[in-house]
Parts: C-alpha cells; structure tokens; sequence
C-alpha cells in the first residue's frame, strides 16, 4: 500500500478535523513569562502542562528502538493507541476490523465501545496464522486488520512471511502487537515500515522495561499515521512525571532481566513437563507460558488458595483446559512450582 493510500483509509470527519491546539504549540521557547495557560504561577515541579508532543521523550526512544521521532507515538499504554486507530480509521456502525482469536482483548472492548464490527477468525489447531481466512474475512469496508505477535495468549510468534502476505494483501491497516517482542528471537516488523506504510507496529514499556505502573506504549509507522494519531489524543495525554520517570528508567539497560525471564521460562517449562496433571506446555516467545492441565478450574483455585494468582484461560475457544502463567522471579517460580507438585500429591492421596 502506497502512503497516499492512507488517506482513502481515513474517517471523514477525522481528515477535515482542525486539532485542538495548545498554548505551548504556539510559543517554542524555554524560558519566558508563562500567562499563557492559565496555570498556577506557583511552582512545585508539576504547575506547568507537559510538553503535548513528548519531544524529549520520543528522541530518547528513538535511539533506542532507532526509528525516527516522526514515526512515534506515545500513548498512555498501548490500550491509547488501539482505541486511537479505530477512532482514525473506522467509520461506527460502517467500517469493521479483523483480528485473530484467541488474542488479546482489548482489540474486541475498543471495537465495541466505538461500535464497529470485528471480526474474528480462529487461529490453526496449531496457533499458526490462518493467512487465507483472514484475507477472506475482509471487504471494502475493513480498515484494519489485528495480529498479536508474539501472540497473548498462546506465546507464540508467527511466521514473518504469513505477516508480510498479509501486509502486502491486504488494502487496509495491518496492525501488529508486539508487547512481547523483547522475550522473542524474532525481529520487529518495525524495519518494515518505511517500505510498507500501512504497518502500524505496537510496543509497550510495561513487560520487558518493567514500566506497566507508568501506562507508556509506543505506535510506531508512517509519518502521516502518527500526525493523525497524534491529532484525535487528548492534548497532554502523557503527564509529566511519567515522562521524567520513564526517561530515567530507560537509561538503566534491562537485558540481564529479558535474560533472566527466559533462562526461568525454560525451567518453569521444564518443571511443569515432569508433572502427572500437565497435559501440554505450547512452544513461547513471551514471558509467560500457556499450560493445558487436566483440570484447570481445580488447579487454579488450588493456586489462589496457595496465594498464587495466574489466568485461567480454559473457557477460551482455541485455549480449553489452560492456565496462563507468567514467569516471575526464581523465588516465586519454585514457589508455583512447590505448590503445583502439592496439588498432584493431594489430588493422587484423594483417590487413594
């Protein structure tokens, strides 16, 4: 899809908006008498809006995810950024989007609170991506379709070339989560998007940067995507102590901790394949595992009981019978696991 053909995407209403804008917009100094916001003069660190454009910010992540400021946009968590591209792109009661299932929820709360249809299609036995019956799942009216990847629930990544079949298929917005890139071997579809500019690829700082507190997520993609993005949010939809806090952090390097996780995903793994009630463990690239038991409903309150809280994903279509347990630290991965090696003894004493 070429970038002009973005705009034939575009909502109406959307493309004609004149975008709110801030008294900073007009003033690009540092220093000044401010009386311009109707701000309080007194000053306690946080009197002052925050700068709309987080400028500081995005140069910062954009050395880090090395894509340029211009294709950044910050969003209070990536949630922001979901619900800002239906708002863009899809006309209510009209357009409708595609996306995989079982995945992640919010792209069905964000289509049903802008009241536009989604639709789902199920991901192979396997969890591999049905390129042919989502390319056959979307019409004239589609404006974008939804992949997780790697993918929650199920933890795995998807195949790049099934992706890019669909990027280059498809006549709409491709959308691809990658909250959980950073505990994978494969490479972000960011390098794509200068070439292929209905990509909108979507990252977080709440899983590998330890930041879920801060609610930071990033939608990076073509320069006019982010200008119309950038146009619908609130004007100081990032406050200012997120911003100091995150710049701070992001000076701290957590690979030893992605590290980490994925030494203690392969032991958890490893642990939970020896147990009689585990029936599979699917392949992840994420930091946290999907566990078919045997009886997860029994299991999980077992856990709960135990202090222990996971997901219980068993009424799922496509995930029956599976908890979802995220990989913690060492010490409470040997506790899930001590109380899980619990539960088998009692559930094998009881029937004795």
């Amino acid at each position: 899809m070429k970038s002009k053909n973005i705009e034939s995407l575009v909502r109406a209403n959307i493309a004609k908006l004149t975008p709110y804008s801030t008294a900073r917009d007009e003033y690009k100094g540092e220093l000044g008498v401010f009386l311009d916001a109707n701000e309080s003069p007194y000053s306690n660190g946080y009197n002052r809006y925050p700068d709309p454009h987080q400028k500081q910010l995005k140069a910062r992540l954009s050395a880090i995810k090395q894509v340029p400021c211009e294709n950044i946009f910050l969003g209070n968590g990536s949630d922001e950024a979901i619900d800002l591209i239906f708002r863009v792109f899809c006309e209510p009661r009209v357009d409708n989007v595609v996306a995989i299932a079982p995945s992640y929820g919010m792209y069905k709360v964000a289509a049903a609170i802008n009241d536009v249809e989604l639709r789902e299609v199920q991901l192979r036995e396997d969890y591999s991506l049905p390129v042919e019956e989502l390319l056959a799942a979307s019409d004239e009216n589609t404006k974008a379709v939804f992949i997780c990847s790697p993918n929650n629930p199920t933890a795995n990544s998807f195949a790049r070339e099934d992706i890019m079949r669909l990027v280059v298929d498809s006549e709409c917005i491709v959308v691809i989560d990658e909250a959980y890139i950073d505990f994978a071997e494969a490479k972000s579809f960011v390098t794509e998007i200068a070439e292929h500019p209905n990509i909108v690829v979507l990252q977080t700082l709440s899983k590998a940067w330890a930041m879920a507190g801060l609610r930071l997520g990033l939608a990076l993609a073509d320069k006019r995507i982010v200008e119309l993005m950038s146009q619908v949010k609130y004007p100081y939809n990032i406050n200012l102590a997120a911003m100091q806090i995150v710049e701070r952090l992001l000076s701290e390097s957590v690979a030893e901790q992605v590290a980490e996780i994925k030494s203690e995903r392969k032991v958890v793994a490893e642990a939970l394949q020896e147990m009689a009630c585990v029936e599979h463990i699917y392949p992840s690239d994420a930091n946290f595992l999907l566990v078919k038991v045997a009886d997860a409903d029994a299991m999980y309150e077992w856990l709960v009981k135990d202090g222990i809280i996971v997901r219980n994903r068993a009424r799922v279509k496509g995930c029956e019978g599976c908890l979802r347990i995220t990989i913690g630290l060492k010490e409470e991965n040997e506790k899930l696991l001590n109380s899980i090696r619990r539960y088998v003894k009692e559930s094998v004493d009881s029937r004795s």
